[in-house]
Protein backbone atom coordinates (compact mmCIF):
# COMPACT_ATOMS: atom_id res chain seq x y z
CA UNK A 1 0.00 0.00 0.00
CA UNK A 2 1.38 3.46 -0.94
CA UNK A 3 1.50 5.91 1.21
CA UNK A 4 2.23 8.95 -0.57
CA UNK A 5 -0.12 10.06 -3.09
CA UNK A 6 -2.37 7.17 -1.45
CA UNK A 7 -5.98 6.89 -2.60
CA UNK A 8 -5.03 8.35 -6.71
CA UNK A 9 -6.79 6.61 -9.32
CA UNK A 10 -5.22 5.56 -12.16
CA UNK A 11 -6.50 7.12 -15.15
CA UNK A 12 -8.09 10.36 -13.28
CA UNK A 13 -6.90 13.31 -13.62
CA UNK A 14 -6.21 15.64 -10.60
CA UNK A 15 -8.45 18.88 -10.37
CA UNK A 16 -8.22 21.54 -7.84
CA UNK A 17 -11.98 22.93 -8.03
CA UNK A 18 -13.33 25.82 -5.84
CA UNK A 19 -14.69 23.69 -2.78
CA UNK A 20 -14.70 24.98 0.86
CA UNK A 21 -16.72 22.81 2.77
CA UNK A 22 -15.12 19.35 2.66
CA UNK A 23 -14.27 16.58 4.67
CA UNK A 24 -10.22 16.97 3.75
CA UNK A 25 -10.51 20.58 4.73
CA UNK A 26 -12.06 19.83 7.98
CA UNK A 27 -9.49 17.54 8.77
CA UNK A 28 -7.04 20.38 8.09
CA UNK A 29 -8.94 22.70 10.20
CA UNK A 30 -8.73 19.90 12.93
CA UNK A 31 -5.17 19.71 12.98
CA UNK A 32 -5.03 23.54 13.60
CA UNK A 33 -7.55 22.99 16.66
CA UNK A 34 -5.04 20.11 18.17
CA UNK A 35 -2.08 22.85 18.18
CA UNK A 36 -3.64 24.91 21.32
CA UNK A 37 -4.13 21.49 22.92
CA UNK A 38 -1.13 20.35 22.42
CA UNK A 39 0.70 23.48 24.11
CA UNK A 40 -2.16 23.65 26.85
CA UNK A 41 -0.95 19.93 27.39
CA UNK A 42 2.30 20.17 28.13
CA UNK A 43 3.50 23.18 28.85
CA UNK A 44 -0.10 23.82 31.45
CA UNK A 45 -0.42 20.09 32.53
CA UNK A 46 2.48 18.33 32.05
CA UNK A 47 0.60 15.52 30.46
CA UNK A 48 2.92 13.98 28.17
CA UNK A 49 0.88 10.96 27.54
CA UNK A 50 -2.76 12.45 26.13
CA UNK A 51 0.02 15.01 24.28
CA UNK A 52 1.34 11.93 22.21
CA UNK A 53 -2.20 10.97 21.33
CA UNK A 54 -3.16 14.68 20.10
CA UNK A 55 0.27 14.71 18.03
CA UNK A 56 -0.66 11.13 16.39
CA UNK A 57 -4.50 12.31 15.51
CA UNK A 58 -2.60 15.34 13.95
CA UNK A 59 -0.30 13.85 12.13
CA UNK A 60 -2.93 10.59 11.09
CA UNK A 61 -5.51 13.78 9.65
CA UNK A 62 -2.42 14.83 7.45
CA UNK A 63 -2.59 11.50 5.88
CA UNK A 64 -5.95 11.04 5.87
CA UNK A 65 -7.02 14.15 4.13
CA UNK A 66 -4.93 13.53 1.24
CA UNK A 67 -6.05 10.15 0.69
CA UNK A 68 -9.84 11.40 1.41
CA UNK A 69 -9.21 14.55 -1.58
CA UNK A 70 -7.67 11.52 -4.13
CA UNK A 71 -10.00 9.07 -3.74
CA UNK A 72 -13.50 10.80 -3.45
CA UNK A 73 -12.07 13.76 -5.52
CA UNK A 74 -12.50 16.43 -2.86
CA UNK A 75 -9.42 18.29 -3.76
CA UNK A 76 -9.53 21.88 -3.74
CA UNK A 77 -7.51 24.72 -4.49
CA UNK A 78 -7.94 25.64 -0.63
CA UNK A 79 -6.97 23.21 0.53
CA UNK A 80 -3.93 23.25 -1.35
CA UNK A 81 -3.01 26.30 -0.12
CA UNK A 82 -4.37 25.51 3.71
CA UNK A 83 -2.93 22.06 4.04
CA UNK A 84 1.00 22.99 3.95
CA UNK A 85 0.11 25.98 5.80
CA UNK A 86 -1.40 23.69 8.75
CA UNK A 87 1.50 21.41 8.67
CA UNK A 88 4.09 24.27 9.42
CA UNK A 89 1.78 25.88 12.10
CA UNK A 90 1.68 22.59 13.48
CA UNK A 91 5.21 21.83 13.20
CA UNK A 92 6.77 24.95 14.62
CA UNK A 93 4.34 25.68 17.46
CA UNK A 94 4.92 22.11 18.20
CA UNK A 95 9.17 23.21 18.38
CA UNK A 96 8.74 26.52 19.69
CA UNK A 97 6.32 24.20 22.94
CA UNK A 98 9.05 21.51 23.52
CA UNK A 99 11.73 24.00 23.39
CA UNK A 100 9.78 25.84 26.38
CA UNK A 101 9.39 22.47 27.99
CA UNK A 102 12.96 21.95 27.81
CA UNK A 103 12.60 18.73 25.54
CA UNK A 104 14.44 20.18 22.48
CA UNK A 105 17.34 22.31 22.02
CA UNK A 106 17.30 26.07 20.07
CA UNK A 107 19.02 24.42 17.44
CA UNK A 108 16.32 22.48 16.13
CA UNK A 109 13.92 25.19 16.22
CA UNK A 110 16.40 26.90 14.03
CA UNK A 111 16.63 24.32 11.60
CA UNK A 112 13.04 24.49 11.02
CA UNK A 113 12.37 28.29 11.13
CA UNK A 114 15.23 29.42 8.77
CA UNK A 115 14.30 27.76 5.49
CA UNK A 116 10.45 28.54 6.32
CA UNK A 117 11.70 32.32 6.85
CA UNK A 118 13.71 32.32 3.65
CA UNK A 119 11.06 30.82 1.78
CA UNK A 120 8.85 33.25 2.40
CA UNK A 121 10.51 36.21 2.07
CA UNK A 122 10.84 35.15 -1.31
CA UNK A 123 7.10 34.53 -1.73
CA UNK A 124 6.28 37.45 -0.49
CA UNK A 125 8.74 39.44 -2.50
CA UNK A 126 7.69 37.81 -6.06
CA UNK A 127 3.95 36.97 -5.32
CA UNK A 128 3.21 38.97 -2.12
CA UNK A 129 1.29 35.89 -0.89
CA UNK A 130 1.42 32.25 -1.41
CA UNK A 131 3.50 30.74 -4.32
CA UNK A 132 0.68 28.08 -5.07
CA UNK A 133 3.12 25.12 -5.74
CA UNK A 134 2.93 21.72 -5.80
CA UNK A 135 4.20 19.86 -3.16
CA UNK A 136 6.85 17.35 -3.62
CA UNK A 137 7.46 14.08 -2.31
CA UNK A 138 10.62 15.08 -0.61
CA UNK A 139 8.18 17.63 1.21
CA UNK A 140 6.06 15.19 1.79
CA UNK A 141 8.53 12.64 3.10
CA UNK A 142 10.11 15.50 5.13
CA UNK A 143 6.42 16.02 7.00
CA UNK A 144 5.87 12.45 7.64
CA UNK A 145 8.77 12.23 9.51
CA UNK A 146 8.84 15.32 11.37
CA UNK A 147 5.53 14.00 12.10
CA UNK A 148 6.36 10.75 13.22
CA UNK A 149 9.24 12.07 15.29
CA UNK A 150 8.28 14.56 17.14
CA UNK A 151 5.35 12.28 19.25
CA UNK A 152 8.19 9.54 19.53
CA UNK A 153 10.32 12.15 21.67
CA UNK A 154 7.89 13.14 23.49
CA UNK A 155 7.35 9.25 24.39
CA UNK A 156 10.86 9.42 25.32
CA UNK A 157 10.10 11.99 28.37
CA UNK A 158 7.43 9.38 29.85
CA UNK A 159 8.31 7.15 32.61
CA UNK A 160 8.75 3.97 30.28
CA UNK A 161 11.41 1.16 30.42
CA UNK A 162 11.77 1.76 26.52
CA UNK A 163 11.82 5.60 26.64
CA UNK A 164 15.63 5.39 26.35
CA UNK A 165 14.94 3.54 22.64
CA UNK A 166 12.28 6.31 22.08
CA UNK A 167 14.37 8.88 22.43
CA UNK A 168 17.26 7.31 19.97
CA UNK A 169 14.38 6.39 17.53
CA UNK A 170 12.93 9.88 17.86
CA UNK A 171 16.18 11.74 16.89
CA UNK A 172 17.20 9.22 14.13
CA UNK A 173 13.56 10.00 11.99
CA UNK A 174 13.85 14.15 12.98
CA UNK A 175 17.02 14.17 11.55
CA UNK A 176 16.44 12.66 8.79
CA UNK A 177 13.13 15.08 8.44
CA UNK A 178 15.56 17.70 9.25
CA UNK A 179 17.84 16.66 6.49
CA UNK A 180 14.61 16.91 4.00
CA UNK A 181 13.47 19.79 4.82
CA UNK A 182 16.95 21.37 3.87
CA UNK A 183 17.16 19.59 0.44
CA UNK A 184 13.12 20.35 0.05
CA UNK A 185 13.60 24.02 0.73
CA UNK A 186 16.44 24.11 -1.44
CA UNK A 187 13.85 23.12 -4.76
CA UNK A 188 11.44 25.10 -3.16
CA UNK A 189 13.55 28.14 -3.20
CA UNK A 190 14.65 27.50 -7.09
CA UNK A 191 11.01 26.42 -7.83
CA UNK A 192 9.82 29.85 -6.41
CA UNK A 193 12.95 32.00 -8.17
CA UNK A 194 11.98 30.35 -11.10
CA UNK A 195 8.23 30.85 -11.05
CA UNK A 196 8.30 34.74 -9.88
CA UNK A 197 11.03 35.61 -12.94
CA UNK A 198 8.65 33.88 -15.48
CA UNK A 199 5.67 35.73 -14.22
CA UNK A 200 7.65 38.99 -14.55
CA UNK A 201 8.84 38.12 -17.62
CA UNK A 202 5.07 37.72 -18.70
CA UNK A 203 3.88 40.72 -17.17
CA UNK A 204 6.85 42.88 -18.28
CA UNK A 205 6.08 41.39 -22.11
CA UNK A 206 2.57 42.40 -21.73
CA UNK A 207 3.42 45.95 -20.86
Amino acid sequence: MRFIGAGSRPGQPHVDRDLVFTVPNFLTVLRFMGVPLFVWLVLAQKEYGFAVLVLAIMGSTDWVDGYVARRFNQASKLGRVLDPIADRIALLAVAVTLLIAGVVHWWYLAALVIPDAVLLAMSLFYFHSHPDLPVSLIGKARTGLLLLGTPLLVLSKLDLPSADAFFVAAWIVLGLGLVGHWVAAYYYFWAIRRKGKMLAAGDGGGS
